[in-house]
């Protein structure tokens, strides 16, 4: 059997109508490559710097200016301001506004010059070890630069071994460096970002293409009633893939489990709306399970990449980090580490909650709007 270029030329010309068509699978062939190489090509830095970092010193002096100008010359460290007290530095690690809190202690300067070798305190978030690694590294030759350039001349003597200043870090939160404590917490928010919004998406969609959807739409039952009648059932769904999560990280990975239930309850929920809000929208946007799906991939990635989850939030761009908090993972993420490695309270999670409703209100907005459009 021969060949035949007519008939192989129709069967071309065929799929590329199809394709021009399937504007949804076409998008997703152009896009998703061309994300990917934004994302890791530009936003993904595995060697964040400015980071955020306050200061409590009882002391002042020319060595501890020079240690204080050698931390903000290296570019790790981003001064935000002076706190006065312990309680002030550990409020602001576990709220997350600070990544390192430097202590400078009472007679410090006196300290050195006597040969007493005082300690420089550096308390780090470490719930995220890749985020502060690299800063905590760096500090022992900042402050031996530092003494170096202070205690020259006359001084010299005093910059002889052993070292005229002790660097002792306090890692918080994760002081083992474990990466199923940083890791497991995050993970419930990619894995409820995947499973609600595909499953929400691509059950409604099969509704559509089996015909029940249309006899629902012909009933005089309203938009907002159809989203919360679909979306409801899923939220039981939530509720079991939480408590498998929560016992795995607890009695598997021992991750500790250390703030408010009730601030992990009400973040969950919120997470859990906005996430099979997000479907529901997908599925108004699909024409087929196929789309569903892609559309819902398409979702996941940026969940994955700009959350915080894989690489570092601190060290992506301004623009990478606007996108990032435009997503119901980042701010979930943030929520459940808090909780879980902190100790966090409903307090200290309002931000993050707040964060979840503001972007599930526009999604469900969104949602409602696309729904109406479709009925039309």
């Amino acid at each position: 059997m021969t060949l035949s270029l007519a008939r192989l030329w129709a069967v071309l010309v065929k799929e590329f109508i199809q394709m021009r068509r399937d504007k949804v699978t076409f998008v997703m062939m152009i896009g998703l490559p061309i994300m990917q190489l934004i994302i890791f090509g530009f936003a993904i830095n595995s060697d964040p710097r400015h980071l955020p970092t306050l200061v409590e010193m009882a002391d002042t002096g020319p060595l501890t200016r020079a240690v204080l100008e050698g931390m903000r010359t290296s570019d790790y460290f981003e001064f935000q301001g002076v706190v006065t007290s312990p309680a002030a530095g550990d409020r602001a690690l576990r709220d997350g506004s600070a990544n390192f809190v430097v202590v400078i202690p009472k007679g410090f300067e006196r300290d050195v010059m006597r040969g007493l070798r005082p300690a420089l305190l550096l308390s780090a978030d470490a719930s995220d070890p890749s985020a502060s690694g690299a800063a905590v590294a760096a500090l022992g030759g900042i402050v031996d630069q530092a003494v170096a350039d202070t205690l020259a001349g006359p001084l010299a003597q005093k910059a002889a071994s052993p070292a005229p200043v002790q660097v002792t870090i306090h890692k918080e939160y994760n002081p083992e460096g474990r990466t199923s404590t940083n890791i497991v917490p995050g993970l419930l928010a990619i894995i409820m970002s995947m499973t609600m919004v595909m499953i929400t998406a691509v059950a409604i969609v099969r509704e559509s293409e089996r015909g029940t959807m249309e006899a629902l739409i012909a009933t005089p039952v309203r938009p907002a009633e159809v989203m919360v009648g679909k979306i409801a059932p899923y939220i039981l769904v939530g509720y079991v893939q939480t408590a498998v999560f929560l016992l795995a990280a607890l009695w598997v990975f021992r991750v500790p489990f250390l703030g408010s239930w009730w601030a992990f309850f009400a973040g969950f929920n919120l997470f859990i709306v906005a996430n099979l809000a997000l479907g529901f929208l997908i599925s108004t946007l699909s024409r087929n399970q196929m789309q569903a799906m892609q559309l819902s991939f398409f979702s996941l990635m940026p969940s994955i990449l700009l959350s915080g989850f894989m690489f570092p939030f601190a060290g992506m761009p301004p623009w990478a980090q606007a996108i990032g908090s435009a997503i119901p993972a980042t701010h979930f993420l943030r929520l459940t580490r808090k909780v879980m490695l902190k100790g966090a309270g409903i307090a200290d999670v309002t931000q993050d909650m707040a964060g979840i409703a503001a972007i599930m209100a526009v999604i469900v907005a969104a949602a409602l709007l696309r729904y109406r459009q479709t009925l039309d």
